[in-house]
């Protein structure tokens, strides 16, 4: 068979693929691909095997191992394949609906769904995922909705049904869907209906717990009225950290208002106080400059780039000059460098203003989308970068390499970012500053590219807010940097990131 019909077979194929994916289409049954497409994108990596019969896009320059590719198709694909096997007749479990609630699409290492038709032992799909389907009645119609297509309980009823358990084991969840009921009569309806007793206690101590006093006094109404005596009792370990404006109902601002005041302790404890002595403003900007050349090669080495020491000395010298090679004009790497420097400067002047007594935080809202033009100012030039990708935050959904976490959606963003600016504003302490400022960033993940380059950018310019020394990031010491943003995202455990960038001072 010659090349050009082999090529021609596989061009075809992929048309098929397209079609589906076009159809909106993840979950790749056996029986909607020819068995000769679907061989022919197997073998060439365009497709991959989840389970026996169903399948799921993917890239053909994933490496052996990379979840890349099953982390970003997953909820889709459970949605489809739980639609497929149990006939309709699902929902995830309450406290696994409460995640979706509240924006967290964290892939879980098994999936709880309930189910009429269940089975009551999981299903393994790859990368030690599974779905545990337990046979129980659905709730009522009313207490089911369809989020993003998966069939879950309203939050009211998820709130009501799930365990105790959940408020000690997932207390910033639990708070955060909590601040999204605005009424009583939301959860009310949901316990009157079973004769929760029991429950409304637990909710009306709950509702109290993060300053929802009116909510909770009227569930007690609401129960007296039906004749049920309730016992308040407050199911969280400690009390809130802060109360709940009634006005802020976005889970994704609550949710990363409660991750910072839980994490801020930790990093306290972990980061030690460090003594600075009196700072030279121009000694310390020329130890910034004498960092530029290293700090660029970790930085751009840790994501993806390769550039050597050479040309990052040239380019900063200012003796590189593009327009003189077509070929250096469109080379990936060449212009990441380039626009590394850029922005580079441009961190250097917002250092040196908070070095001269500005808001840390002032300084990063006021500056942060100058970083991002300059450094990808030149891709945009050489036509690697489209010029609208940097009209601002993404437009769309963005996903990390090889990690279980799902950053918020677009319309979350534009939230989340601005009362980030307003947590570091308030912050008075240099090293949450520093750690959570890095981390909630790059958790965030406002851009589609760039995000761990303006992390670390941020992070050295709340390192200059406490008299602390610019600080790089090794590339020999990548894998633990980002299985330490890994902990801090999926599992809230901020304290391995705390350790690990305190570890390089």
């Amino acid at each position: 068979m010659s090349i050009n019909t082999i090529s021609q077979k596989l061009a075809h194929s992929l048309e098929q693929l397209k079609l589906l994916q076009d159809q909106g289409i993840v979950a790749l049954q056996s029986k909607i691909l020819e068995r000769g497409d679907r061989e022919r994108l197997s073998k060439h990596g365009f497709i991959r095997e989840i389970m026996r019969g169903w399948y799921i896009p993917s890239s053909p320059d994933e490496q052996m191992g990379d979840s890349t590719s099953w982390y970003a198709s997953y909820w889709d694909f459970c949605a489809a394949y739980l639609d497929e096997r149990l006939k309709q007749n699902w929902c995830l479990s309450p406290e696994q609906s409460i995640q979706l609630h509240i924006g967290d699409k964290t892939v879980p290492l098994q999936l709880l769904v309930r189910s009429p038709k269940g089975r009551n032992k999981p299903t393994s799909f790859i990368h030690n995922t599974s779905v545990f389907d337990i046979r129980s009645i659905l709730p009522n119609p009313n207490q089911l909705l369809i989020v993003d297509n998966l069939r879950v309980y309203s939050l009211a009823a998820a709130i009501v049904h799930c365990s105790k358990n959940t408020f000690v084991d997932r207390p910033i969840q639990m708070r955060t869907a909590l601040s999204m009921i605005t009424d009583a009569s939301e959860v009310l309806v949901v316990l009157l209906e079973g004769g929760h007793v029991t429950l409304a206690g637990r909710l009306t101590g709950a509702f109290r717990n993060i300053g929802r006093d009116l909510i909770a006094d009227n569930i007690i109404k609401g129960m007296d009225a039906a004749d049920y005596k309730i016992k308040e009792v407050d199911p969280f370990k400690d009390k809130a950290s802060f109360n709940f404006d009634r006005r802020e109902v976005s889970p994704y601002v609550n949710r990363m208002r409660l991750m910072w005041h839980a994490m801020r302790d930790d990093v306290i404890e972990h980061f030690p106080a460090v003594n600075v002595e009196s700072i030279n403003v121009d000694d310390y900007l020329t130890a910034v400059e004498d960092k530029f050349v290293s700090d660029a090669y970790h930085s751009l080495s840790i994501e993806g780039y390769r550039v050597t020491y050479e040309l990052i000395k040239q380019i900063s010298s200012g003796n590189w000059h593009p327009k003189q090679s077509d070929e250096s004009k469109k080379h990936l790497d060449a212009m990441a460098a380039k626009g590394y420097w850029d922005a580079f400067r441009q961190v250097k002047l917002a250092v040196e203003r908070v070095l001269h007594g500005e808001n840390c935080g002032e300084v990063f809202e006021a500056v942060h989308g100058d970083w991002y033009l300059a450094l990808f100012g030149p891709s945009v030039a050489a036509g690697i970068v489209k010029q609208s990708d940097l009209a601002g935050y993404r437009t769309g959904p963005v996903f990390i390499r090889k990690s279980m976490h799902t950053p918020p959606s677009r319309e979350a963003v534009r939230d989340m970012m601005p009362a980030l600016f307003d947590l570091l504003i308030a912050e008075e302490n240099p090293v949450v500053r520093v750690i959570l400022g890095h981390f909630i960033f790059v958790y965030i993940h406002p851009y589609f590219d760039g995000n761990g380059r303006m992390g670390r950018f941020i992070m050295n310019l709340m390192m200059a807010s406490g008299g602390l020394s610019w600080t790089v990031v090794p590339v020999e010491r990548r894998e633990e940097y980002m299985q330490a943003l890994e902990a801090a995202s999926v599992e809230e455990d901020i304290v391995p990131f705390t350790r690990f960038i305190n570890s390089l001072l």
